[in-house]
């Protein structure tokens, strides 16, 4: 083990820094597109007026073709566009762009599921108040939500750890990219394993800290 850390350290902890950038990034992407997009979804659902309706057709729609689509072939399909908007298809900052659209889309399936959990009881509140849509949203909805709202954060960002494994086919680089190219392909399954626990390791870290900050700020 010692060896391993002696030859590879370095190769790692930059492995671990890239796959920590892509993370950041479409994460704070899943937070800030994600959030308001399931929100819409949740505040459209059974509308009865045509802008509504189709409204919700084309949001649903983004998030159910996103999180259906084969990541690989999504990773090849963005090329243009990633090239377009970031100058390049190469790179972290170039794999970020994509994965940033998968982490809206299950951030954004989430936040509706966890809308959808709020009692009734607290809806009529908001009505019978006279609160606006926006005072609903955010003195009532995201108030009651918001345990449910920080697991699903949680939750999108181990996805992400997952999808940020094939980076590697847009040299994004990233601990599973480490792994492939060091320990599988080169046959030196211990660098493998080791790049694996420290994958592990990582997701357990994000899972304890999402559940404790879950478990603190719910009062109910």
């Amino acid at each position: 083990m010692s060896t391993l850390l002696k030859t590879y350290g370095p190769m790692i902890l930059k492995a671990l820094l890239e796959t920590g950038w892509m993370l950041l990034i479409s994460g704070a992407a899943a937070l800030i597109v994600g959030l308001p997009l399931g929100t819409l979804i949740y505040l459209n659902r059974g509308r009865k007026t045509i802008k509504q309706r189709v409204l919700l057709t084309i949001l649903n729609g983004y998030v159910n073709i996103v999180r259906s689509f084969p990541f690989i072939l999504f990773i090849v399909a963005m090329i243009p566009l990633t090239r377009w908007v970031v100058g390049t298809s190469f790179g972290t900052l170039a794999g970020s762009f994509p994965l940033a659209f998968i982490g809206v889309a299950l951030y954004a399936r989430l936040c509706e599921q966890a809308l959808l959990e709020v009692p009734q009881g607290i809806n009529k509140s908001a009505t019978a108040m006279g609160a606006t849509s926006l005072q609903h949203i955010r003195y009532f909805l995201y108030p009651e939500a918001r345990s449910g709202l920080v697991l699903g954060l949680t939750s999108t960002l181990i996805s992400l750890i997952s999808y940020s494994t094939i980076m590697g086919v847009i040299g994004g680089g990233g601990i599973g990219d480490f792994a492939m190219k060091y320990g599988y392909q080169l046959y030196q399954y211990d660098v493998m394993y080791l790049t694996i626990v420290l994958m592990i390791v990582l997701v357990q870290l994000i899972q304890w800290g999402g559940s404790y900050i879950a478990r603190i700020i719910d009062y109910r």
